[in-house]
């Protein structure tokens, strides 16, 4: 079964009060920011926590896997949320979940309660990202949507991209509770002023909870990034779960293909349908793991290579945070006056080349260098975010856009674990290998970083050929959404 579009509706219709729905739109973005920005904060603090609460690095790390862990199982139970529940109620509901952990991780006195800090907080930021993507694609006129999801690309690309430098600067002056600190009055404000302002510009409507589903959805997708972020700690375990995360993917994928004929699956694989959402979100997964596998790989470059200290790797990495937030507007506003191949081309053919150059670093390669090819990548990756989220969302039909944004945000945490882990993991086993040949470690991790940007370089060049492929989604097309 085909169902299509209806015809064009006017701005008018969609937006019979303007300024209620830009003050949503605003508020859903500044909470948004803060609370994604936490999820690469964690980074460039590790070795001081290590030091303070006497941990060794792979419990360290369970900080940053936990976040994505519960990112990974949340996401796709936001679709059913969405759909159930109101806009207002929604949105208290993330940013109480957000602020009560930031508070939790601030007055931690050990890692155990820091990490069920961290645990609480990914549970609100997971809810967070879907909800304002539903609420744009529900709320904006299809001819301005590429603005408004610049705006998000800002959220999603910088905030993650600038969580190193500002941990850095933090971490320069003061303790590491001060990350939590300083951003839980604003997490507080941006509460009280949502739950203030923002009103329900959604129409919920009753929709089944299938346990089983949501069963599978934690065993599958937790499995697989559980299993993926420990394949360099610890591979039998990493195996094993990878193993477990796969069986349970496949099961939940039968389990909706089951449920969607009668419209109740957690998470509707019909958008897959559409092949423009399909292309997108392929091309999205490349850009996500090449930003996470970045975020991650640079700053062990700078500081166990090239000798850097956090705060000036931070600061080093700043432009190109900086660089990716002012250029997503203009993105925008080209994009919908011009479409996606006019971004998408040049924007897959640039990531590709920062990859590339990266794999000629080495032990002398001189900072301004790695600064520059790190703003080449920003402005690559600028290009491809806002008219990916836009083509992939704008391709589906109305009943379809929860779905779809659950969709969009599982993919970039498995991307961004599939990144962290391939980078990591290619990085260790060179490194390791070296280093019994009697390579010194600096030398050893200098080798072992070159194989991982040239695994990414390798990975970049598929996106070229699918940049050519996506389409702008006409208004009043045919989507295929049936079974």
């Amino acid at each position: 079964m085909t169902a299509t579009a209806s015809a064009p509706t006017t701005k008018a219709e969609l937006q019979p009060d303007a300024k209620r729905n830009q003050l949503v739109i605003r508020l859903l973005l500044v909470s948004a920011f803060v609370v994604i920005l936490n999820e690469t904060i964690m980074g460039v603090a590790l070795p001081h926590l290590m030091n303070d609460l006497s941990i060794t690095a792979t419990a360290a790390q369970w900080l940053t896997t936990a976040f994505m862990l519960t990112m990974a199982v949340v996401i796709p139970i936001t679709g059913f949320l969405i759909q159930r529940f109101n806009t207002r109620p929604i949105f208290i509901a993330a940013m109480t979940l957000f602020s009560t952990g930031t508070l939790i991780a601030a007055l931690a006195p050990g890692f155990e309660v820091l990490l069920i800090g961290r645990i609480v907080q990914a549970s609100g930021t997971a809810i967070m990202m879907p909800l304002l993507m539903t609420t744009v694609m529900t709320l904006v006129a299809p001819a301005s949507r590429g603005r408004t999801m610049g705006n998000i690309s800002i959220v999603i690309s910088v905030a993650p991209a600038i969580g190193p430098t500002i941990s850095g600067i933090i971490l320069s002056v003061l303790d590491w509770r001060w990350m939590f600190i300083l951003v839980l009055p604003i997490a507080i404000g941006a509460l009280v002023l949502g739950a203030s302002h923002i009103q329900n510009v959604t129409t919920p409507r009753t929709v089944p909870l299938d346990v089983l589903s949501v069963i599978l959805s934690a065993f599958g997708f937790g499995g697989f990034v559980y299993g993926l972020s420990n394949l360099g700690a610890a591979p039998a375990a990493g195996w094993l779960s990878l193993g477990i995360g796969v069986f349970a993917l496949i099961l939940f994928v039968l389990r909706q293909l089951q449920l969607q004929r009668t419209d109740r699956a957690l998470l509707d694989l019909r958008v897959f349908k559409a092949r423009t959402f399909t292309l997108s979100i392929s091309m999205l997964s490349i850009s996500m793991l090449a930003l996470f596998g970045t975020i991650i790989l640079l700053p062990l470059y700078m500081q166990n290579v090239l000798g850097m200290t956090a705060l000036s790797t931070g600061l080093l990495l700043l432009p190109g945070g900086l660089t990716m937030g002012l250029l997503a507007p203009f993105v925008g506003r080209l994009y919908d006056r011009r479409g996606p191949t006019i971004l998408l081309v040049p924007g897959s053919i640039i990531v590709s080349a920062a990859f590339w150059t990266m794999t000629m670093m080495g032990e002398t390669t001189e900072p301004w260098m790695l600064m520059v090819t790190h703003i080449g990548m920003s402005v690559g990756l600028s290009l491809l975010f806002t008219p990916l989220f836009t083509s992939a969302l704008g391709s589906l039909t109305p009943n379809l856009y929860s779905h779809g944004s659950a969709v969009v945000g599982t993919v970039q945490q498995l991307a961004g674990a599939v990144g962290t882990a391939l980078f990591i993991a290619v990085m260790t086993s060179q490194s390791a290998a070296l280093m019994t040949q009697g390579v010194s470690e600096v030398s050893a991790t200098a080798s072992g970083i070159h194989d991982a940007f040239l695994c990414g370089a390798i990975i970049s060049l598929f996106a070229i050929p699918a940049a050519f492929l996506v389409r702008r989604p006409p208004l009043g097309a045919s989507v295929p959404i049936g079974h």
